[in-house]
């Protein structure tokens, strides 16, 4: 091979190595934001079980009650409270959180739960 051939066939490695290397990137990315997504999922469901679970067992005392004992415990599980009301002796607890799953992207994942006395 020539020199003139040589230097002709220069940095061509380099761009593939580049685009290998930016698709191996993008790669990255896409995980990383798919399981910042299940985790802030899984957050505000654990959210909302507790906060249903605590609200399901002051029902007696009315449903303002409820609600502000579900309200803090969805607060203490890093979540915010977005619903919560009594279907007769059940309590639905709807909770948000917040989820960034890349830079300068802003999402919210929400889970809402159902407590209650069992039915036989």
């Amino acid at each position: 091979m020539t020199d003139r051939h040589r230097s002709a066939e220069r940095g061509g490695a380099t761009v593939c190595l580049l685009a290998v290397g930016l698709v191996l990137l993008l790669f990255g990315l896409s995980g990383a934001a798919v399981a910042a997504a299940r985790l802030g999922r899984q957050r505000a469901a654990v959210a909302a079980d507790f906060g249903a679970l605590a609200a399901a067992a002051r029902v007696p005392a009315g449903e303002q009650v409820a609600c502000a004992t579900a309200a803090e415990l969805v607060r203490a599980n890093g979540a915010r409270l977005v619903g919560c009301r009594l279907d007769g002796l059940d309590v639905l607890v709807t909770t948000e959180v917040t989820i960034r799953p890349v830079p300068g992207l802003t999402r919210a994942a929400s889970a809402t739960s159902r407590a209650g006395p069992v039915r036989g």
